[in-house]
C-alpha cells in the first residue's frame, strides 16, 4: 500500500496552521474542481487533494497521521503497525466531497470512523472507547498497585496549531489480576459528541519480564537455588516469593528441577492458583585451594558415581 504524503498534497510546512491548511485547500479546489477545470486528470487530483484536506483539518487525524509519519521506513510498501491508533477518536468532518471514495491508505487508517459516524451534527454520540497497556511486577498482583496514566487528546489552540492536551489519571490496580487481563475504567475513554457519554478506557495487563518466575493462569512456577548438600540431605530453607517469605522442607536426595508445590500460593482468585518451587542445583565455585581440596576428596571418595550413567553407551 502506498503512503499518501497528505502535506506534499496540499502544499504545506508540517508545522501549518490550519488557516494556512484551508487556504492551501481552497486554492487547488479553484484550480481542480472538475466543474470549472480544464486541467488533465484534475477529477483525480480533486480527489487527492480532498482526502488530504479531510486529515489534515481534522485535529485527531493529524496528530495521528503525523504519528505514522515519524514511524514508518523510507520507501517500500506500508502496512500500519498493530495498534498505531491507539488512544485516538476520529470524527467524520473533513472537505466538502469528502464523501466520494478515499484511497487504501485513508480507508486502512480513518475509514471506521468514515463508514460509522455519518450522522447530522444534532445527533448525540458516545465516545470511543480507548485502549492502553500497563506493566506491573509480579508482587504487584499479589498486594494490589496504583498507577498514574498520562491520557493524551487533540485539539487545535488559538494560532490555528494542532496541540496534544495531556491529564493524568490515578488508576488502582487491583488484587489479583492476571496477565492479559483488561480493566474497564467507565466514563474514561474519549469524549462524547453533543453532551453524551464519555467512552470506557481499558488498560490491558502486562507482567514486567522476570528470570526466575513463570506463569500459566493463576499458577507460579519460581526457581529456587539450593546447595548440593541441601538437596542430597535435604534442609528447611527460607524462600522469598511474591507473596512473602516462607519456609520450606527441602525433602532429601533432590534432584535438579524437583518441584514443590505450596497450594493456595499463587496469584490471588477465587480459587487462588498455586506456586511451584522449582529446585536448581547450584555448584559452589572452585575458585580457592580449600574449595578445590573438597572437590578432590569427592572425586575420589566417590568415585564410584557416574552422572551419565543413564546415558546410551555407559554402564
Amino acid at each position: 500500500m502506498e503512503f499518501k504524503e497528505y502535506y506534499q498534497t496540499l502544499g504545506v510546512e508540517k508545522n501549518a496552521t490550519a488557516n494556512e491548511i484551508k487556504k492551501a485547500y481552497r486554492t487547488l479546489a479553484r484550480k481542480y474542481h472538475p466543474d470549472v477545470s480544464k486541467e488533465v486528470g484534475a477529477s483525480a487530483k480533486m480527489a487527492e487533494v480532498n482526502e488530504a484536506y479531510a486529515v489534515l483539518s481534522d485535529p485527531e487525524k493529524r496528530v495521528a497521521f503525523d504519528k505514522l509519519s515519524q514511524r514508518r521506513a523510507a520507501g517500500g510498501d506500508f502496512q500500519p503497525p498493530p495498534g498505531w491508533d491507539a488512544g485516538f477518536e476520529f470524527s467524520d468532518a473533513g472537505a466538502p466531497g469528502a464523501n466520494e471514495d478515499f484511497s487504501d491508505f485513508f480507508n486502512t487508517l480513518f475509514g471506521r470512523a468514515a463508514h460509522a459516524r455519518r450522522a447530522s451534527a444534532q445527533t448525540q454520540m458516545r465516545g470511543a472507547d480507548q485502549h492502553a497497556t500497563v506493566t506491573i511486577a509480579l508482587a504487584d498482583t499479589y498486594h494490589g498497585a496504583s498507577r498514574s496514566l498520562v491520557l493524551r487528546a487533540a485539539r487545535l489552540d488559538e494560532t490555528g496549531h494542532v496541540v496534544t492536551d495531556e491529564r493524568v489519571l490515578d488508576v488502582r490496580i487491583p488484587k489479583g489480576v492476571r496477565e492479559g487481563q483488561s480493566i474497564r475504567l467507565r466514563g474514561q475513554g474519549g469524549a462524547g459528541l453533543n453532551g453524551a457519554a464519555a467512552g470506557d478506557l481499558y488498560l490491558e495487563i502486562h507482567f514486567e519480564p522476570d528470570s526466575s518466575h513463570r506463569i500459566e493462569g493463576r499458577d507460579v512456577t519460581q526457581t529456587v537455588p539450593v546447595a548440593p548438600w541441601e538437596a542430597a540431605l535435604g534442609a528447611s530453607i527460607e524462600v522469598p516469593t511474591p507473596s512473602g517469605r516462607v519456609e520450606v522442607n527441602v525433602p532429601k536426595e533432590s534432584a535438579n528441577g524437583r518441584k514443590l508445590r505450596l497450594k493456595g500460593r499463587g496469584i490471588p482468585g477465587d480459587p487462588a492458583g498455586d506456586l511451584f518451587l522449582e529446585l536448581e542445583v547450584a555448584l559452589p565455585p572452585a575458585d580457592d585451594e580449600k574449595s578445590r581440596q573438597l572437590y578432590e576428596t569427592m572425586a575420589r571418595d566417590m568415585s564410584s558415581f557416574n552422572p551419565r550413567r543413564h546415558m546410551k553407551g555407559e554402564s
